[in-house]
């Protein structure tokens, strides 16, 4: 096989054109292959950054209305909900409550509209969304409801263009009533699952519940399981749950970022097989493209063959010469086709500013199956150099 692949070289130096010509199918579409694969794994990469890892192990729960029943017959997110699930599942490490409203945030001339959140204590840190000033809501603010609130970028850059925002007081008006409150964080970085350092605007839910809307009912609960895995098995018993209280499990609408994840991963890799299928088109007209090219080569090297098989060659070293040509073509424009994928991945990951995924498992079967593709197209015209008559080769010369 060293003496063919030796000899092989010989014969690609001797045709540039035709090898060049050859290799350029190849490489095509290996490249084509490689480059959706790397692009489509660093999406998906990105995609769980900007949501954070940290999340994965995150519930939320909204009430949601029954589809045959009254209004009045919805679950109603309150301290009784929150004691029964701790006692009906296990699996969970704690749930938030969360409120709504509608709020227009002043300071000065300047004001800024935004749907504000209510939370409770260490909701915040533990969903992974980052302070790059201040502090969080701690006990006191949460129980005693503090006038206190944690601006995202935005609202903070829409209120203080200057900067100097921590330790301002601002206004709040909700249906026309005003609260001040005092700035003790501003947040940075990326999203964490369904909060946002950017737009977020957050108060303690002691405060709303004393002097902006008192009720004890929430408009929506974070529960957080005690690892990724549970996930699934308490989003399906929270959806029995509303089943068997209410007769329909829509009566509370749950969702889970793991969930969405792995919907996404679906997604993308059914895109991704899709379009490597329509990729790898490219690569078997390369391939035909070298059965082609290698037919021809038969047919030029007929005396070539003759000789050989009349000194002694078996037709099975003749196949293997020509098989070796057809496969190290095939490689060799693997190999050329995955750097040039990679590469140009690399570019445009670079301008997505995304972080690039090395594609092991794509480059690992994009350069078998390029193989795969040098001997099965090859095989034929092997075959019809194996079969030659060594006296009619020799007499067609």
């Amino acid at each position: 096989m060293f003496e063919d692949l030796v000899f092989a070289v010989k014969m690609f130096k001797r045709s540039k054109t035709r090898t060049v010509l050859s290799l350029l199918g190849v490489i095509i579409g290996v490249a084509s292959v490689i480059i959706i694969g790397t692009i489509g794994d660093s999406a998906a990469n990105n995609i769980k950054k900007t949501f954070g890892s940290a999340n994965l192990n995150m519930i939320q729960v909204n009430s949601g209305y029954m589809r045959r029943a009254s209004r009045e017959n919805r679950i109603e997110l309150n301290e009784a909900w929150r004691k029964e699930i701790f006692g009906l599942y296990k699996g969970i490490r704690k749930i938030w409550f969360k409120n709504n409203l509608s709020a227009t945030l002043m300071y000065g001339d300047l004001s800024y509209s935004v749907n504000a959140n209510a939370v409770e204590y260490s909701f915040l840190e533990t969903c992974g969304l980052k302070l790059g000033e201040g502090r969080y809501f701690n006990v006191s603010d949460s129980v005693e409801g503090t006038q206190t609130v944690i601006l995202g970028k935005e609202p903070a850059n829409a209120l203080f263009p200057n900067g100097g925002a921590l330790e301002n007081s601002i206004t709040l008006q909700n249906d026309g009533v005003n609260f001040g409150f005092k700035v003790i964080g501003i947040l940075t970085g990326q999203a964490a699952g369904w909060e946002s350092p950017d737009t977020g605007v957050y108060i303690p839910r002691g405060f709303y519940t004393k002097k902006i809307a008192p009720v004890l009912t929430a408009s929506q609960a974070i529960i957080e399981a005690e690892s990724p895995s549970k996930v699934t098995q308490i989003t399906e018993e929270l959806r029995s749950y509303a089943e068997q209280k209410t007769g329909d499990s829509f009566a509370l609408n749950v969702s889970s970022m793991q969930a969405m994840l792995e919907q996404f991963d679906e997604v993308t890799g059914t895109i991704s097989l899709l379009l490597s299928g329509i990729a790898a088109i490219s690569l078997l007209v390369g391939g035909i493209g070298i059965m082609n090219i290698m037919i021809v080569t038969v047919t030029e090297r007929k005396k070539e063959i003759g000789i050989r098989k009349a000194i002694g060659a078996s037709p099975a070293v003749i196949r293997a010469q020509f098989l070796t040509e057809a496969a190290a073509i095939t490689i060799v424009g693997g190999a050329l086709g995955i750097l040039t994928g990679l590469g140009i991945s690399a570019i445009v990951v670079f301008f997505l500013k995304w972080s690039f995924v090395m594609p092991w498992l794509t480059c690992a079967a994009a350069f078998g199956f390029s193989a795969f593709v040098g001997v099965f197209f090859g095989f034929y015209p092997a075959s019809r150099a194996a079969k030659l008559d060594p006296v009619l080769a020799l007499a067609a010369e």
